[in-house]
């Protein structure tokens, strides 16, 4: 991150301070996306252990620095920045509606800690971790980054003898999990639209968000002209919750757009996804020799798991780690999965659809000198979306006219302009051939596999020649 901590006190007022007069009691770190951050005292004490130190050791785009070289940068910097921003957000809220709504010192510092916190559970290699690796050896089983972040806070506090009031700990909790499937009973119903700001399972509109998006864009030197700032500054508390002016829609719409960009020429990038599936594969050979599934239950075990994993397979001289040895040796090598063919699932065929398999492309052969196998194949089903699935995310966020009215609304699709999509909702499927010399027969198979589920080549065009003779 090109971070440095020192103990030096800035003349400028901080954004993550609850009082001004913290500042002769806290260092900063210099980001390149905020600027000065500056440190609280208890947010230190949890910075400074081994397990929030861990994040460093996890890059936040997974493998997708192997496509765009910039994208080195970790969980650390995205963790410190959402913390930077929660405490911001919370302490707009105050300056504008303290008196109203209450806000305290434990409030802003409750939202702090959520918002730095937030992440401490991720695995390696970012949401492959959990979404491909682990329900591929562990089916069924119910797991989640949240979840360890969780248990990794209260290991942390445990651990080290963080003295931290325990309802401060327990809305932490609380909020790290109000996005996610696990969310928690709010111990109390006062003051709900603080679950809003880091991880806002009522509408996606969090400083989560904000921080990664323009951090994503800026790493992989992308545009990005979302203005998060622009909320920040004109957001406000109705009935509890956060709501934003109706003039700012379109800012709001280009929030999720960005997003959505960003999984289709970043996060899913034919490339990244083709080193995606063959780190996967590795894990999976692995697995039977290094258990790494079951570090994942004890959050003493799963803090030494991080991205160098990779590495530790690839200079190991275990004989049982071949396989996966020779796979990392291959992404090493840019001997990769080769990209086949993708198409974009027919929009009255989403409601009912059923994710592609590499059985269901095999099945779809006719004729070839070799017969395919599964084990020959991969297929990437891949969701993007405005974070409501195929419904227009605008409809599940409310909006107030002017600082006058305490009326707040949503606004109706018929009301938004007409230049905006009229879907919200993209499932492409994707197929590789794990053997160069595969590429044609799968790519025939995968065209055969589309005339008989929909009638018609739902693929923009037929794999190029040149890639289906690469030998």
């Amino acid at each position: 991150m090109g971070a440095f901590l020192n103990g030096d006190v800035s003349l400028s007022p901080p954004s993550s301070l609850s009082s001004p007069h913290d500042l002769r009691f806290s260092k900063h770190v210099h980001d390149n996306v905020h600027g000065n951050i500056f440190l609280d005292p208890l947010s230190l004490k949890f910075i400074d252990t081994e397990y929030f130190q861990r994040l460093r050791e996890l890059k936040q785009l997974g493998v997708s620095h192997l496509v765009y070289p910039g994208a080195v940068h970790s969980r650390f910097e995205h963790s410190l920045g959402v913390y930077c921003l929660a405490g911001e957000a919370v302490q707009k809220l105050k300056t504008f509606q303290g008196l109203e709504l209450g806000i305290d010192h434990f409030d802003i510092q409750t939202v702090k800690l959520a918002g730095l916190l937030h992440d401490v559970g991720h695995g390696p290699f970012s949401h492959l971790f959990e979404r491909e690796f682990l329900p591929k050896v562990r089916s069924g089983y119910d797991w989640s980054h949240e979840q360890m972040s969780v248990k990794l806070v209260d290991h942390i506090v445990d651990e080290h003898h963080i003295d931290i009031n325990h309802d401060m700990i327990k809305k932490v909790k609380e909020m790290i999990l109000a996005s996610s499937e696990f969310k928690l009973p709010q111990g109390s119903t006062e003051k709900n639209f603080l679950y809003d700001i880091v991880a806002n399972g009522r509408n996606g509109i969090d400083v989560d968000k904000f921080d990664y998006i323009v951090r994503d864009c800026r790493a992989c030197g992308l545009g990005c002209n979302f203005e998060f700032q622009r909320l920040m500054d004109t957001m406000r508390v109705l009935d509890d919750e956060i709501c934003y002016r109706a003039k700012d829609y379109l800012t709001i719409h280009k929030l999720f757009a960005t997003r959505a960009d960003l999984y289709r020429t970043v996060y899913m990038h034919p490339k990244v996804k083709a080193v995606e599936l063959m780190v996967v594969d590795a894990l999976l050979k692995a697995n039977s020799y290094l258990h790494i599934d079951s570090q994942v239950d004890n959050p003493a075990d799963y803090w030494k798991l991080d991205d160098s994993i990779l590495r530790a397979i690839e200079i190991s001289p275990d004989q049982e780690l071949k396989e996966s040895k020779d796979l990392v040796l291959r992404i090493r090598r840019r001997n990769l999965y080769q990209f086949c063919n993708e198409y974009a699932v027919p929009k009255d065929k989403l409601e009912h659809f059923k994710n592609v398999t590499a059985q269901d492309i095999v099945c779809s052969q006719k004729s070839g000198d070799v017969i395919l196998r599964e084990e020959d194949v991969a297929v990437s089903n891949i969701k993007i979306d405005l974070t409501r699935g195929r419904h227009n995310p605008l409809e599940s966020i409310h909006f107030f006219k002017d600082y006058e009215s305490d009326e707040k609304f949503s606004i109706p699709e018929d009301r938004i302009s007409h230049l905006l999509p009229g879907s919200y909702q993209d499932m492409i499927v994707r197929v590789y051939s794990k053997k160069p010399e595969l590429v044609g027969l799968i790519s025939e198979a995968f065209e055969n596999f589309q005339l008989k589920t929909y009638g018609i080549k739902a693929q923009v065009h037929a794999t190029p020649e040149k890639k289906k003779r690469r030998p």
